[in-house]
């Protein structure tokens, strides 16, 4: 398995002195089950890439694998390990690049400190739950996220797809903070670990996570999977994140724990669901947002604490959720700067309206499905037609996940002012008809704990021009 890193802002072959690696020598590095390379596909002063060859040798793997004695069957010797991006290519990482990853340059010390224009690309990458996940993972961090996923057998394509990608990162980082990113998240992706997870893997999540991962809006997931659900540690470590916040607690909060299970599961779902939309609003460098059915401002206050949305806007059919959204973003006590970042109107979905436009993207987060579905195409052309910005998100509830869900409303729907829930199909096929008709391409995310057989309780769709 590889891992490039390529710069390109001259004199390009900086990059040498930023890894601590010489373009013109390459260098070997022996590790506990095989041997680290580094080269220099290309060194120009217009571009220069390194490239992290990992050799693993599965026969050591196999004979230090605890309680093994080397009879412990042929997947002991047979199996994706030495072909894919896991946590040995994290541990190879972290052995050959470890003074770069501490953010020490002696030579260039200047550059070592700034974001530089930087591209990564990971081969081989295992990805449990979906090629979503990537973008999850990814897209807050600031980085342009390219995902390539191959066939299990191009000869059977019935099989369908592998669960390995190869992964480009493209964005202005510093090199420090683009190995530690991948140095946590290539495991977490895989969720597995080649070596024993104790408590000083807490330590080295929040010594390589230090600066991004308490705001990361997946920092759940990848406390999680980065300690291989390993539900002491996982506490212990989800409690320091809380206490690293910000977050301040509300006196006239109830501290009695959620009693009812499903609301705490749709809770969380929320959160995931409106980190994802700012993560790819991020992603496509999104300045001007509209969110089409905002009720009370959830998404709005997450994009009002990022200064990177510079306008930022609600719209909702009701006057009194509006006016709820506005007390909820204290909208009158906002400093003025803030106060001009954001904007609540009253308007139909479904009726062309001047004041939609100009806007890079909008959002329309579950609301689809409160609208009659014989009023869907004038929604369609007022959004898609009309208004037209960059990007478009939508996403609606997956009807098949409605299995998981008790007490359901009339007609097996989640909420009783739904008149329509779509199954992942009915959604993909709108979708791309929709896409189509506009002149859009659309790709699919799927949002919360994923079920093999129901698929996610969220679909969304990304649409862009």
């Amino acid at each position: 398995m590889i891992f490039t890193i390529t710069y390109t802002q001259p004199p390009a072959t900086d990059l040498g002195y930023l890894l601590h690696k010489n373009p013109s020598r390459p260098q070997t590095f022996e590790l506990n089950h095989g041997k680290a390379h580094i080269f220099y596909p290309e060194a120009t002063s217009e571009r220069c890439t390194v490239a992290l060859l990992l050799d693993i040798d599965p026969v050591d793997l196999a004979r230090g694998k605890k309680g093994s004695s080397g009879e412990g069957g042929l997947f002991d010797y047979v199996n994706d390990r030495p072909y894919v991006s896991s946590s040995f290519m994290s541990v190879a990482i972290s052995r050959v690049f470890g003074t770069a990853m501490s953010g020490k340059c002696k030579e260039k010390p200047e550059l070592a400190a700034i974001k530089l224009p930087l591209k990564a690309k990971i081969m081989m990458l295992p990805c449990k739950g979906g090629e979503e996940i990537i973008y999850r993972l990814f897209e807050p961090l600031g980085y342009k996220v390219d995902v390539e996923g191959y066939m299990l057998d191009e000869k059977f394509p019935k099989w369908g797809k592998s669960r390995y990608y190869t992964v480009s990162l493209e964005g202005e980082v510093r090199v420090r903070d683009l190995l530690n990113h991948i140095y946590v998240l290539i495991p977490v992706l895989d969720s597995e670990k080649h070596y024993w997870v104790g408590e000083d893997e807490i330590d080295k999540l929040f010594q390589h996570g230090e600066g991004w991962l308490v705001d990361h809006p997946e920092k759940e997931l990848i406390t999680g999977r980065y300690l291989i659900r390993k539900k002491r540690l996982v506490n212990q470590a989800l409690k320091r994140l809380l206490e690293a916040s910000d977050v301040v607690d509300d006196e006239n909060e109830d501290d009695e724990p959620l009693k009812n299970e499903e609301t705490e599961k749709k809770l969380n779902l929320n959160q995931q669901r409106l980190g994802t939309v700012v993560a790819v609003l991020k992603s496509v460098n999104a300045k001007k947002v509209i969110d089409l059915g905002c009720g009370e401002g959830n998404l709005l206050s997450l994009l009002l604490k990022d200064k990177s949305f510079e306008q930022i806007t609600g719209v909702d059919v009701s006057y009194s959720v509006l006016e709820r959204a506005k007390d909820r973003l204290k909208i009158d006590r906002l400093p003025e700067m803030q106060r001009k970042r954001i904007s609540l109107f009253q308007s139909s979905l479904v009726y062309r309206d001047k004041r939609f436009s100009g806007y890079d993207a909008a959002t329309v987060i579950e609301v689809i499905e409160h609208l009659d579905e014989n009023r869907l195409q004038a929604f369609e052309k007022v959004l898609f037609e009309f208004t037209r910005p960059q990007t478009v998100i939508v996403s609606t509830p997956n009807k098949e996940y409605n299995f998981h869900y008790q007490n359901l409303f009339e007609g097996n729907l989640r909420h009783r002012d739904h008149r329509f829930e779509w199954t992942r199909k009915e959604f993909e096929t709108w979708a791309v008809k929709v896409a189509e008709k506009y002149g859009y391409s659309v790709r699919f995310l799927q949002i919360g704990e994923i079920d093999d057989e129901f698929g996610s309780p969220t679909q969304m769709g990304v649409f862009t021009l």
